[in-house]
């Protein structure tokens, strides 16, 4: 399954973060932002971190986190 696919189930999705992309491990309708805790439909999802694995809602919610935990790159 990729990100263009429709998920079969309304839950939480399990999701490995790649440079550019995303892989769906376990079908869902959202992954939760680690900054607001807001759910991020699958299909608005456009901001995240390969090295912290964590998905966030907007760039505001990206920097605050870069910002919170310092970035080692």
């Amino acid at each position: 399954m990729n990100r263009h696919e429709t998920p079969r189930r309304n839950g939480e999705a399990q999701v490995r973060y790649l440079d550019g992309d995303f892989q769906i491990l376990a079908n869902g309708a959202f992954v939760v932002c680690a900054v607001t805790g807001l759910q991020i439909p699958l299909d608005e999802l456009k901001y995240w971190s390969v090295e912290r694995q964590e998905p966030y809602v907007d760039a505001k919610a990206s920097l605050q986190r870069h910002l919170q935990l310092g970035s080692s790159r």
